[in-house]
């Protein structure tokens, strides 16, 4: 007799689907976007404490400022401004001044007995070089006269610039009448510069002081002066 055996198959765990994990590449515009925003959360955090510590340092230089301007006396600051504008203005004023003496001086040293000046004008010249114009009218003995003056005042092209006689023409006498053209440079007649020249001039002519040696006066009240001469025997 066969005996049949009927079995069954009972998995001992239940059977689950298999999960399949799927590896996702890492974008590199997404990590570039993440360094780019704590890079820039990190500079206005920096940029935040800096300007507060600037303002600080700020604020306690301008403290210190309050203290040390308080240390000086006010009225005594507003003295020396006023008196600095003033000297300023004074220094303006003789800079631009002008002295005419200069031109009479070198007329005077320069100028031929047989010529002699009746007008005497000058004003500014409106060119760039700011140059004096002076204009005159004299009279001459003759025409030998006139030649021999612009000659002279060739002599002195620096101080004398370009020296033009016009209008020549004889009075009744015989005397040659003429008119006077010429320039002068600013420095010339400075009044600034005729004091500083004039004070020069004053030192270097002075005279040396004398050296006055005094000898013991003797009980007669006399003054016993010793005697370097000396006598051949």
């Amino acid at each position: 007799m066969e005996q049949s055996f009927q079995t069954s198959f009972i998995p001992k765990k239940p059977l689950a689907p298999e999960r399949v994990v799927h590896s996702h590449p890492i974008n590199m515009l997404t990590v570039v976007s993440v360094f780019v925003f704590f890079s820039v959360v990190l500079t206005a955090g920096g940029l935040y404490f800096y300007k507060a510590t600037l303002t600080k340092r700020i604020d306690q230089m301008n403290k210190d400022l309050i203290i040390a301007k308080n240390r000086f006396e006010p009225a005594k600051i507003n003295q020396l401004k006023e008196l600095d504008k003033r000297l300023s203005s004074a220094t303006s004023i003789l800079a631009g001044h002008v002295a005419i003496s200069p031109i009479f001086d070198l007329l005077e040293k320069v100028t031929l007995k047989t010529v002699r000046y009746t007008k005497f004008s000058y004003a500014f010249s409106t060119e760039t070089n700011s140059r004096i114009d002076v204009q005159m009218s004299g009279q001459a003995v003759g025409y030998r006269s006139i030649a021999l003056q612009s000659d002279l005042f060739s002599e002195h092209k620096k101080e004398i610039i370009d020296p033009v006689f016009s209008n020549l023409s004889l009075d009744n006498k015989g005397n040659v009448i003429f008119d006077l053209n010429f320039s002068v440079d600013p420095s010339f007649i400075n009044y600034e510069q005729l004091i500083l020249t004039s004070a020069t001039s004053a030192l270097v002519n002075s005279p040396a002081p004398a050296n006055i040696s005094t000898a013991p006066a003797t009980n007669d009240g006399t003054n016993n002066v010793p005697n370097n001469t000396t006598s051949n025997q």
